[in-house]
Protein backbone atom coordinates (compact mmCIF):
# COMPACT_ATOMS: atom_id res chain seq x y z
CA UNK A 1 0.00 0.00 0.00
CA UNK A 2 2.74 2.46 0.62
CA UNK A 3 4.40 1.79 -2.26
CA UNK A 4 1.46 2.41 -4.20
CA UNK A 5 1.60 5.99 -2.77
CA UNK A 6 4.50 6.89 -2.81
CA UNK A 7 4.04 6.26 -7.00
CA UNK A 8 1.06 8.08 -6.84
CA UNK A 9 3.01 11.43 -5.32
CA UNK A 10 5.42 10.66 -7.61
CA UNK A 11 3.11 10.52 -10.84
CA UNK A 12 1.62 14.02 -9.57
CA UNK A 13 4.81 15.51 -8.99
CA UNK A 14 6.11 14.56 -12.61
CA UNK A 15 2.81 14.90 -14.15
CA UNK A 16 2.93 18.83 -12.68
CA UNK A 17 6.12 19.44 -14.09
CA UNK A 18 5.46 17.93 -17.49
CA UNK A 19 2.24 20.64 -17.50
CA UNK A 20 4.82 23.55 -16.48
CA UNK A 21 5.01 26.57 -19.63
CA UNK A 22 8.81 26.70 -20.48
CA UNK A 23 9.01 30.29 -20.02
CA UNK A 24 7.63 29.63 -16.50
CA UNK A 25 10.26 30.98 -13.78
CA UNK A 26 12.44 34.00 -12.95
CA UNK A 27 13.61 36.41 -15.44
CA UNK A 28 15.91 39.26 -15.00
CA UNK A 29 14.79 42.23 -17.18
CA UNK A 30 17.05 44.31 -19.78
CA UNK A 31 18.01 48.07 -18.05
CA UNK A 32 15.73 50.28 -18.28
CA UNK A 33 16.05 54.15 -18.97
CA UNK A 34 17.55 54.16 -15.87
CA UNK A 35 19.93 51.49 -16.02
CA UNK A 36 17.56 49.75 -13.37
CA UNK A 37 16.73 45.66 -13.75
CA UNK A 38 14.18 43.84 -12.08
CA UNK A 39 13.31 39.86 -11.40
CA UNK A 40 10.31 38.92 -12.91
CA UNK A 41 8.92 35.89 -11.60
CA UNK A 42 6.22 34.15 -14.67
CA UNK A 43 3.79 32.12 -13.88
CA UNK A 44 0.05 30.88 -14.32
CA UNK A 45 -2.22 33.04 -13.10
CA UNK A 46 -6.11 31.61 -14.52
CA UNK A 47 -5.11 29.58 -17.55
CA UNK A 48 -3.00 32.97 -18.59
CA UNK A 49 0.59 34.02 -18.31
CA UNK A 50 1.59 36.63 -15.86
CA UNK A 51 4.65 37.98 -13.82
CA UNK A 52 4.96 39.92 -11.00
CA UNK A 53 8.06 42.23 -10.00
CA UNK A 54 9.73 40.35 -6.92
CA UNK A 55 13.16 42.22 -6.57
CA UNK A 56 14.86 45.46 -8.15
CA UNK A 57 18.36 46.22 -9.10
CA UNK A 58 20.33 49.70 -9.39
CA UNK A 59 22.07 50.61 -12.77
CA UNK A 60 25.22 49.14 -10.44
CA UNK A 61 23.88 45.82 -10.02
CA UNK A 62 23.11 46.12 -6.64
CA UNK A 63 19.46 45.61 -5.06
CA UNK A 64 17.82 48.66 -4.44
CA UNK A 65 13.81 49.06 -2.90
CA UNK A 66 11.33 49.87 -4.74
CA UNK A 67 7.71 50.77 -4.45
CA UNK A 68 6.85 48.35 -7.65
CA UNK A 69 7.84 45.71 -6.21
CA UNK A 70 4.93 43.22 -5.54
CA UNK A 71 3.31 44.79 -9.11
CA UNK A 72 1.98 42.92 -11.83
CA UNK A 73 4.19 43.06 -14.61
CA UNK A 74 3.29 40.96 -17.49
CA UNK A 75 -0.43 39.59 -17.61
CA UNK A 76 -3.13 38.15 -20.50
CA UNK A 77 0.03 36.36 -22.18
CA UNK A 78 -0.97 33.50 -24.00
CA UNK A 79 0.82 30.45 -25.70
CA UNK A 80 1.17 30.72 -29.56
CA UNK A 81 3.55 28.14 -30.67
CA UNK A 82 6.94 27.62 -31.26
CA UNK A 83 8.20 29.85 -28.13
CA UNK A 84 6.06 32.86 -29.01
CA UNK A 85 3.55 34.32 -26.53
CA UNK A 86 1.44 36.82 -27.38
CA UNK A 87 -2.05 38.35 -26.35
CA UNK A 88 -0.86 40.21 -23.37
CA UNK A 89 0.43 43.91 -21.70
CA UNK A 90 3.25 44.45 -20.25
CA UNK A 91 3.72 47.72 -17.82
CA UNK A 92 7.04 49.57 -18.02
CA UNK A 93 7.45 50.99 -14.64
CA UNK A 94 10.00 53.43 -15.78
CA UNK A 95 7.78 55.31 -18.29
CA UNK A 96 4.10 54.50 -16.35
CA UNK A 97 3.07 52.74 -19.55
CA UNK A 98 1.25 49.79 -20.51
CA UNK A 99 2.30 48.16 -23.95
CA UNK A 100 0.21 45.71 -26.06
CA UNK A 101 3.12 42.82 -25.85
CA UNK A 102 4.57 39.62 -27.24
CA UNK A 103 7.20 37.75 -26.01
CA UNK A 104 9.96 35.00 -27.56
CA UNK A 105 11.59 32.42 -25.62
CA UNK A 106 14.92 31.16 -26.96
CA UNK A 107 16.61 28.72 -24.33
CA UNK A 108 17.37 30.94 -20.98
CA UNK A 109 16.91 34.44 -23.01
CA UNK A 110 13.43 36.09 -23.31
CA UNK A 111 12.68 38.46 -25.72
CA UNK A 112 10.00 41.23 -25.38
CA UNK A 113 8.38 43.79 -27.65
CA UNK A 114 5.33 45.85 -27.03
CA UNK A 115 3.29 48.96 -28.77
CA UNK A 116 1.09 51.94 -27.72
CA UNK A 117 -1.24 52.52 -30.51
CA UNK A 118 1.43 52.47 -33.43
CA UNK A 119 4.23 53.09 -31.16
CA UNK A 120 6.74 50.11 -30.68
CA UNK A 121 9.24 49.70 -28.41
CA UNK A 122 11.88 46.86 -27.74
CA UNK A 123 11.91 45.69 -24.15
CA UNK A 124 15.18 44.04 -24.71
CA UNK A 125 16.13 40.42 -23.94
CA UNK A 126 15.40 39.30 -20.53
CA UNK A 127 17.53 36.51 -18.86
CA UNK A 128 16.37 33.42 -17.21
CA UNK A 129 17.65 33.56 -13.60
CA UNK A 130 19.40 30.27 -12.19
Amino acid sequence: MKIRATFAALALLWGGAALADPVYGTWRTAPDDNGNTGHIRVKDCDGTICGTLVKSFDAQGKPMESDNIGKRIVWGMEPKGGGEYGGGKIWSPDRDKTYKSKMTLNGDTLSVEGCVLFICRDGGTWTRVK
